[in-house]
């Protein structure tokens, strides 16, 4: 590579990101170092010594760029960032496109709600979580539902509107009304607040003190309920798994290695109570060092919508670990410590987050799955093995109700989580190249150098590998639909049947899938993708079969079909009907009564109905 040899000398002696790019320009690679020259030297050397993932990247490697930034803080956010834009393949990405639910009380407004979120802002709000698994905590929303009158809408309260039915079962106390006093629900809120943030001692305290007070006013249906709600409260109690009671918020990070991959297991603990857990596999790690991957992990992860907590404690100390400290202590606004606790209740928290990445990574069968995934870039010919794997297909007959599926593989399962249905509405007659470049541009996230939309972010990431059900034509639909999308280092292919073959780009024959069990597996993800689009198509045909025509009809919306059908009885009777009757029924107008007639009648004049 004389071009880049010579490119070296002039590379800066400071901190900085850099990133190595392919033949067709793809970001192969995003990295950061205290030294750019140093750290870029110390890939092309030819006494380098390079594990095999980057020997392989070096190789790909046709150029390479940097920007030097003043301090490694700077670089460390702007290395995070990029890796979030182009999910480099050769990085140690943590492949999760899931957002964590937390429950937010906006204590910022008047008349404060409690809600389900899945984005954190700094609003002024009061966020609670993450919940991992959700199940605690839709218990827990359920609980203050039925014991803390809060709403739980976004109503304007600007004005007295009539209460909601959440008012009529006893849920809801409705400040909409205009009727509650503004201090006495402050003070509900902030029980549920005290509720939210553990302190149960406190609330209890304070529910005692109140139910006392009004047994001694003789407000005994009053006392009676606030005696509920603390039996409720001690129940919960109960319930509560309190792993290191005044601990406070804590993230208990363990890891555990095994061989070429390594598990992440995250314990949340809030106010000493551990509200959830998580893991992480992470592949290719061979050559990198456990406070490499931390540093990777912790980045990553909280890049997300997830609001670090005051502490972690962690397996090792992370790379780089103070600018970490400082990039979360912004994230969060306010301080965030990270710590390897040596001794004490911090090390057995450790320790017990350590066991569970040790069993999980016995339990599942990482070896054998990474050896199918490397038979499938054997086959294909890829030069990574992929992780995830995603499959489109397309379902319709002679082009009425298309409809699109995608499904994705990932981890020795499928992700159904990432399953998406697509109607294909936008693309009229039976044109499925067009539906497979439609579907495909619907369904995953921009690239590279693209403004990305506000439902862009619900979309899921693009997989290493796509399949799509179809031959040569559909992979060049496919391949000009990820151009469009700007969508770059992500190996596409098409699967055929009878008999099954692979479709490459830039390869003219096909490679065959009848044995072996790379081939097994494409075909099965395939098949997968063919059996949620059929389900989803025959579900819309059934819909189509059972559908009013009055529903075609703009401008009549529920309330008037039902009025017309009340004041008729049947589709055939409106048919008969003249302008002047459907216009005497309560809703309509001679203009509405027109174009009911001309939709039922198929183009029929008013004269003719008449």
């Amino acid at each position: 590579m004389p071009g880049i040899t010579e490119r070296l000398r002039l590379v800066p002696e400071k901190p900085g990101v850099y990133l190595f790019r392919g033949g067709n320009n793809s970001v192969l690679y995003v990295g950061k170092a205290k030294d750019l020259r140093n750290r870029l030297r110390s890939y092309f050397q030819k006494s380098a010594a390079l594990d095999p993932r980057k020997s392989a990247m070096v190789r790909e490697t046709g150029d390479f760029e940097y920007t030097v930034t003043a301090n490694e803080l700077e670089a460390f956010v702007l290395e995070a960032n990029l890796i979030k834009r182009y999910r480099p393949r050769y990085n140690i990405l943590l492949r999760d496109d899931k957002s964590y639910p937390y429950l937010k009380l906006t204590v910022n407004e008047e008349w404060p709600c409690i809600e389900v979120v899945r984005r954190t802002e700094k609003d002024g709000a009061r966020y609670f979580g993450p919940y991992v698994p959700a199940g605690a905590m839709w218990s827990m929303l359920s609980f203050i539902r039925n014991n803390f009158h809060i709403r739980t809408c976004r109503r304007s309260l600007d004005k007295p509107v009539r209460p909601c039915i959440q008012s009529q079962i006893k849920r809801c106390i409705a400040p909409c009304s205009g009727k509650v006093d503004h201090k006495e629900y402050l003070a509900m809120v902030n029980e549920v607040k005290l509720l939210l943030e553990g302190k149960n001692k406190g609330l209890l305290g304070s529910l005692e003190k109140r139910m006392r007070k009004l047994s001694e006013e003789m407000r005994y249906e009053e006392a009676a309920l606030e005696r509920d709600r603390i039996s409720a409260i001690k129940k919960v109690m109960e319930f509560q798994k309190a792993v290191a009671p005044g601990l406070g918020d804590v993230d208990v990070i363990g890891l555990h290695r095994k061989e070429n991959a390594c598990v992440f297991k995250i314990l949340f603990i809030r106010n000493g109570v551990m509200v959830g857990s998580r893991h992480f596999f992470l592949k290719g790690v061979y050559g990198e060092t456990d406070a490499y991957l931390t540093k990777n992990f912790v980045g990553q992860f909280y890049a997300k919508q997830v609001i670090p907590p005051g502490e972690m404690i962690c397996s090792e100390m992370p790379e780089d670990w103070e600018a970490l400290c400082s990039w979360l202590s912004e994230k969060r606004g306010g301080s965030v410590t990270i710590k390897r606790p040596r001794r004490g209740l911090r090390r057995k928290l450790v320790e017990m987050a350590e066991e569970n990445a040790r069993i999980l990574a016995g339990t599942v069968k990482n070896e054998e799955r990474a050896g199918v995934l490397n038979d499938v870039a054997s086959l294909l010919k890829l030069s990574v093995p992929p992780h995830d794997i995603g499959a489109f297909d397309i379902s319709n007959i002679s082009g009425r109700e298309p409809v699109g599926s995608f499904v994705c593989w990932g981890g020795g399962e499928f992700r159904k989580d990432r399953y998406r249905h697509i109607k294909m509405d936008a693309v009229t007659g039976p044109d499925d190249y067009a539906m497979m470049r439609e579907m495909i541009k619907r369904t995953f996230k921009s690239g590279a150098g693209s403004e990305e939309s506000a439902d862009e972010s619900v979309k899921p990431e693009v997989p290493d590998l796509t399949i799509i059900d179809g031959g040569r034509a559909h992979l060049d639909a496919a391949l000009e639909a990820f151009r469009e999308k700007n969508i770059t280092g992500r190996d596409v292919i098409a699967v055929a049947k009878d008999p099954d073959r692979a479709f490459l780009p830039g390869r003219d024959e096909p490679v065959g899938l009848e044995e072996g069990p790379a081939a097994l597996l494409l075909r099965r993800i395939r098949d997968e993708a063919h059996r949620f689009a059929i389900g989803y198509h025959k579900k819309r045909r059934s819909k189509k079969v059972f559908e009013s025509p009055l529903e075609k009809i703009p401008g009549i919306a529920r309330k008037r079909r039902f009025e017309l059908l009340r004041h008729f009885g049947s589709i055939e009777a409106i048919k008969k009907s003249t302008a002047e009757e459907i216009a005497s029924v309560k809703g309509f107008n001679r203009k509405l009564a027109a174009k009911v007639l001309d939709s039922l009648t198929e183009g029929r004049t008013r004269k003719e109905a008449q």
